[in-house]
């Protein structure tokens, strides 16, 4: 019996003769029913004689229709070299490989089988067994559509992020991010760092009580408790650079991936100190001009003040002019519902990210936007920057996604002209150094000690990578292991 052995079996029965030989039609026609989802009994030269299949799906392909054609007109094109492939092995033995055959049903949908042959020698029978692979390519469609959406959600998070770091540079008022379980300050936008008079890289890091003078450190410690505690908390702080300034401080919670943070305003009390503003920096405004995503700024009565070029290309203007003092509401779908919601909203928390509406042009086209909003205070009122841009789901539908480094291209040259290329080249390796720290990080499951190792750094010099890149919780040594 040896000679049945497929290639791809490791072991035949002991006793076949003994333990089947006995074994009638009836039962060698249910062995082969059961052995497969489909089961073709074939003459010596290919054509189908009977067949026997299992599962409802096949029931509604309409194959027995199959019964006395030849195989080959069965099965796709692209098989029929496969099915000669398949005789030709049962020519030197009596069970040929298994191989993906694809069958043509009668709707003319693709069946693909993992098929084998073995040949009855005596009754110059061939039977054909087939495995219907149509779930298994189910389950592969689903993996890619599962990549496909993990690399779109990745592509939108570096989008918000990109604009979250835009707006959070260019806005006129100074902000620190502190951390609510640690009351560490993990971000500060340049304004906050000119008027505390200390550079950036010197406030990040710290604990938010640390960067004020000594006399204001219970103030800003109890600012940061009711904030953690209520949501909203206010404070002054009069021990700064300038003593005559003094600057009133705003703290709101919010929480960004599970984690709790408070961003504190600093407003100084004295008008004349004011840094200067959105409206009155005209290079800012240049920036803005040029951005690609849609920025527009309204007052406390939702009115444009500002808007750039591709804010006027979404709502079908001609001229700031035609929108100069018009409610935004204008051009949402549902009109002053969302503009309640989202200038609500910013009201509360400062800030609101990728609020989903339809915006509508005034030539009648709608486009899906989601929408990214900061409150600014003035001289007269609040001012709310707006930044709109085309939904995922739209950009999806015009721009394929593709993996990491074609975003990764595409984004260096849109670098092109807007910096030198020396540094261009190093936020290329900041973007990559981060990443493998990631990697490594993941990897080792948060194994300090091993993480450098694998990346041939000292655990000193991956600690300081991690602190400049915000990564970990650099308060307990993981790596002790």
């Amino acid at each position: 019996m040896n000679a049945l052995l497929s290639p791809n079996v490791a072991r035949a029965f002991n006793d076949a003769d003994g333990h089947l030989g006995s074994m009638d039609a009836n039962a060698a026609a249910s062995l082969l029913s059961a052995a497969a989802d489909l089961a073709l009994i074939l003459d010596i030269d290919g054509g189908v004689l009977d067949m026997a299949y299992s599962g409802a799906e096949l029931t509604g392909e309409g194959i027995d229709s199959w019964i006395g054609q030849p195989l080959g007109v069965c099965v796709a094109e692209d098989s029929r070299a496969k099915i000669e492939t398949t005789f030709g092995e049962l020519g030197s033995g009596l069970v040929s490989r298994r191989r993906e055959i694809n069958f043509v049903g009668e709707s003319g949908d693709s069946i693909p089988m993992s098929c084998m042959a073995v040949r009855l020698g005596e009754q110059n029978r061939i039977v054909l067994f087939g495995r219907d692979m149509r779930g298994l390519a189910r389950l592969q469609q689903r993996l890619v559509n599962t990549q496909i959406s993990m690399e779109r959600e990745y592509t939108r998070l570096r989008q918000a992020e990109a604009c979250y770091r835009l707006l959070f540079q260019i806005v006129g008022e100074a902000v620190l991010i502190v951390d609510a379980a640690t009351m560490t300050v993990t971000d500060a936008n340049p304004v906050a760092a000119e008027l505390l008079d200390v550079p950036v890289a010197k406030i990040v890091g710290r604990r938010a009580t640390h960067v004020f003078g000594s006399k204001d450190r219970d103030a800003v410690r109890s600012l940061l408790t009711t904030a953690q505690s209520v949501g909203r908390a206010d404070a002054v702080a009069t021990d700064t650079v300038e003593q005559s300034m003094g600057l009133e401080l705003k703290a709101s919670l919010f929480r960004q991936a599970d984690v709790s943070y408070i961003l504190v305003r600093l407003i100084p009390r004295a008008n004349d100190s004011l840094p200067v503003s959105i409206g009155e920096s005209a290079g800012v405004m240049g920036v803005i001009e040029r951005l690609p995503e849609g920025f527009v700024v309204v007052d406390d009565q939702r009115r444009v003040q500002s808007a750039n070029a591709a804010f006027l290309e979404l709502v079908q203007a001609a001229s700031f002019e035609q929108i100069q003092n018009v409610a935004i509401d204008t051009w949402f779908e549902r009109s002053s519902v969302d503009a309640n919601v989202l200038l609500s909203n910013v009201r509360d928390h400062g800030l609101v990210r990728r609020f989903p509406t339809v915006l509508r042009g005034a030539l009648g086209s709608a486009e899906d936007v989601e929408i990214t909003a900061v409150s600014v205070p003035s001289d007269n009122g609040m001012l709310y920057g707006l930044i709109v841009r085309r939904s995922l789901r739209q950009q999806s539908e015009e721009t394929p996604i593709s993996g990491f480094p074609a975003q990764s291209a595409e984004q260096l040259t849109d670098l092109i002209g807007h910096m030198p290329l020396k540094e261009v080249v190093r936020e290329t390796t900041d973007v990559v150094e981060r990443l493998c720290i990631e990697a490594a990080l993941k990897l080792t499951g948060d194994n300090r000690a091993s993480a450098a190792q694998m990346l041939g750094v000292s655990r000193q010099s991956l600690y300081a990578k991690m602190h400049r890149f915000g990564l970990g919780d650099l308060t307990s040594d993981n790596g002790a292991g």
